[in-house]
């Protein structure tokens, strides 16, 4: 069996594999499905397709890692619930390689789908009673996602309790009101052009937050100008009047959409792309500030991390010639989960004495830090990406992307002044 099924802990069907909302989607109006654990798929756009195969190679590790396209099939299930599948392309079974993220090179990245006629997995840890049971559910949320919706766009800051009891990112799945309102919309779609149209093609990316157990996650929409070349004039003036009444036309970037966890409440703060575009550029600040603290502390270790990669970042976006990433937004992704503190004098040998309790700041005798954490910086949505290499685009730009480099520019400001006045 092959990885890309290994992983999987939902209802297998034949040749074919069911796709779940992506939980982790804060931000966007394109539907982003989970395809197993280190994979999710989105819908296929010609042109950000063509970025994926093309991207020059230093820009790989500042990008998801494309992995494929699959056929992607709007069925109901025995119970008759509504469900997307997502089968091989052409239905190539056996001449295709395992899925291997080490590789890098795209072109290579290809899936083995099995052939079994088997409707589980091999090694099952649910039964189907409870996929069964999970469907049932699901449908009866369902009804109250439009309602729910409504409220989400005039509660653009929402709080929502994660149980304490079992793993934290177990309890994400009926969380994120977003991301569940981009499935149910591409459901939507997709069941409305069922009988013209049934087959669809997703492209497979690497899954950005797959090796974080708490996922934060803050989605910023990069550059002055999000309408690409060919929009129409109506989408152009749209698009022109959201970035002049957002920070997007003073400081070139703007927040799309936030989702942090509250260690000091169990609770998850989601924040969606229609506050974002209220907020003023000190309410942009707070609104970062707002992503790095826990409710407890200001995560502290994560600055000099982030700093060094969007420094890094601008300079190869610098070099880049002709590329415009209009409408294009910017991850910055960390783990929630509370790392164990420890005292800045003591022996490495006593750290891992070190209990909860030890660290807390009544504890007097000793100053504490927080252990590092990995943080992950990475470009996403190419949908309106141009280049004069792609030979096909009547406006052809020159030189780098100023507006993009210059969102970064106070990205990277702003973040140092949080960062110094934090420590003052």
């Amino acid at each position: 069996m092959s990885p890309a099924f290994g992983a999987m802990e939902v209802e297998h069907y034949s040749k074919g594999v069911l796709l779940e909302p992506f939980v982790h989607q804060v931000g966007g109006h394109s539907c982003v499905l989970r395809f197993n654990d280190k994979t999710i798929c989105k819908p296929l756009i010609q042109r950000e397709h063509q970025f994926y195969e093309t991207l020059p190679t230093e820009m790989r590790k500042f990008t998801p890692q494309y992995e494929g396209v699959v056929s992607v099939s709007f069925e109901e299930d025995e119970d008759g619930n509504l469900c997307l599948i997502a089968y091989p392309l052409n239905g190539d079974h056996d001449n295709l390689e395992n899925l291997d993220n080490s590789d890098c090179e795209p072109k290579s990245k290809l899936l083995r789908w099995t052939n079994k006629k088997t409707m589980l997995l091999e090694n099952e840890k649910i039964s189907k009673e409870w996929v069964r049971q999970h469907r049932k559910e699901e449908k009866i949320k369902s009804h109250k996602l439009e309602e729910e919706f409504e409220w989400l766009k005039k509660s653009e800051v929402l709080y929502y309790s994660v149980e304490k009891k079992g793993n934290v990112s177990s309890q994400f799945k009926h969380h994120n009101p977003w991301s569940m309102k981009c499935h149910q919309q591409q459901l939507q779609r997709m069941k409305e052009n069922a009988k013209q149209r049934n087959q669809y093609k997703f492209i497979l990316l690497e899954n950005l937050t797959s090796r974080y157990e708490v996922p934060c996650v803050l989605d910023l929409k990069m550059g002055t100008r999000q309408h690409g070349d060919d929009a129409s004039e109506e989408k152009k003036a749209n698009q022109i009047r959201k970035c002049q009444q957002s920070t997007s036309a003073v400081i070139g970037v703007r927040v799309c959409g936030m989702q942090v966890y509250q260690a000091g409440t169990g609770q998850l703060m989601f924040m969606n792309k229609y506050h974002g575009r209220k907020l003023s550029v000190q309410g942009f600040k707070e609104a970062l500030y707002q992503f790095f603290h826990n409710g407890k502390y200001l995560r502290r270790e994560l600055f000099e991390s982030v700093i060094k990669k969007l420094t890094e970042l601008k300079s190869v976006l610098e070099k880049q010639e002709s590329y415009r990433f209009y409408s294009s937004s910017l991850l910055i992704i960390y783990d929630g989960k509370e790392r164990q503190e420890v005292a800045v004098d003591s022996d490495p040998e006593d750290l891992e004495d070190l209990s909860e309790e030890s660290s807390d700041e009544s504890a007097g005798a000793y100053a504490y830090k927080p252990t590092a954490s990995t943080v992950d910086v990475r470009m996403i949505d190419f949908a309106h990406t141009t280049c004069k290499y792609y030979g096909e685009d009547s406006v052809v730009h020159e030189g780098q992307d100023t507006g993009y480099v210059f969102g970064l520019q106070n990205l990277i400001d702003i973040i140092k002044e949080i960062r110094d006045e934090s420590n003052e």
